[in-house]
């Protein structure tokens, strides 16, 4: 007789359980990492406001030339982008006439550098108009500030009352664009401070954005016969710095590429002074960074 064949039970594989500890360790990361979010980005009125205040936390003395720097930097491209290129000498001595570099005939200044020298003070005053007026928030932007500004670089054209825009088409030898006729120069200035001031333009547009196109818009009616763009863009930065974002100092090695912004569509001139802003912020804080670990000083 076959003997019967007994049936064997497989053996069952014991299953240890994963550590209690390392799944609760898991759960402490995922909650540890969805409470700690990317840090935010702060805004470029952020940034500036940051900025300001380690500004004024630093020492008088390095407040003072900072401040000379920025408007011997600023007077310098702002020029050359018209055409007219001072020297690291002639910025020194308007700024500072106290200067060691100030330059010195006998007992006298040298007579020859005196007409540059007030040309560059005359700038500076419009540098300190515009930021002043800037922080007057309940004041008004209307047609006399502009006209205020132009008479601050011009003061022999007169004053408010009196001061005229052009009358013919001016033959820049740096601007090609297209000018607005002399008999409707009155009605396109009125016409650009109208859009600046419409709440209806500062509810659907960026602060940025209506500055650079209030700029550009100037700069294409070309409202006086001189200075029409130091004029538009000491506007334009009137309107950033009253809306907590420092200048846009635009280079003068973007001189080609802003004059050929003119003649085409205005997002490309935005594009600019949003990198103008960017590129005087980046500066900025470098040279915070540098003074606050080292202690150097700001050079020109």
């Amino acid at each position: 007789m076959a003997a019967k064949a007994s049936a064997k039970t497989p053996k069952k594989e014991s299953v240890v359980p994963a550590p209690a500890v390392a799944k609760s360790s898991k759960r402490k990361l995922a909650v540890a990492a969805a409470v700690e979010p990317p840090p935010k980005q702060l805004s470029i009125e952020e940034r500036w406001a940051s900025l300001e205040e380690r500004l004024l936390k630093a020492e008088p003395e390095f407040q003072r030339a900072y401040r000379e720097s920025l408007d011997m930097s600023w007077i310098y491209h702002d020029s050359a982008l018209e055409g007219s290129v001072y020297t690291p000498i002639e910025l020194r001595s308007a700024v500072d006439p106290t200067s060691p570099t100030f330059p010195v005939v006998g007992n006298g200044t040298d007579a020859s550098i005196q007409p540059i020298c007030e040309e560059i003070r005359r700038h500076r005053e419009a540098l300190d108009y515009i930021r002043d007026y800037a922080l007057k928030k309940r004041m008004p932007i209307t047609i006399d500030v502009v006209k205020k500004i132009y008479l601050i670089l011009h003061p022999e054209e007169g004053d408010i009352k009196t001061v005229k825009y052009r009358k013919d088409i001016p033959q820049h030898r740096l601007y090609f664009h297209e000018y607005a006729p002399p008999d409707k120069i009155t009605y396109k200035v009125r016409q650009i401070l109208d859009w600046t001031n419409d709440p209806e333009t500062r509810r659907t547009r960026s602060a940025v954005r209506i500055a650079a196109r209030a700029h550009y818009d100037l700069l294409r009616v070309f409202p006086f016969t001189t200075d029409s763009g130091k004029v538009a863009r000491l506007f334009m930065n009137l309107l950033l710095i009253r809306n907590g974002f420092p200048p846009a100092i635009v280079h003068s090695t973007e001189r080609q590429r802003y004059y050929e912004a003119l003649k085409g569509a205005s997002a490309v001139m935005t594009q600019i002074v949003h990198e103008s802003i960017e590129n005087n912020l980046a500066s900025v804080e470098k040279l915070l960074e540098a003074h606050e670990s080292k202690g150097y000083a700001v050079k020109v």
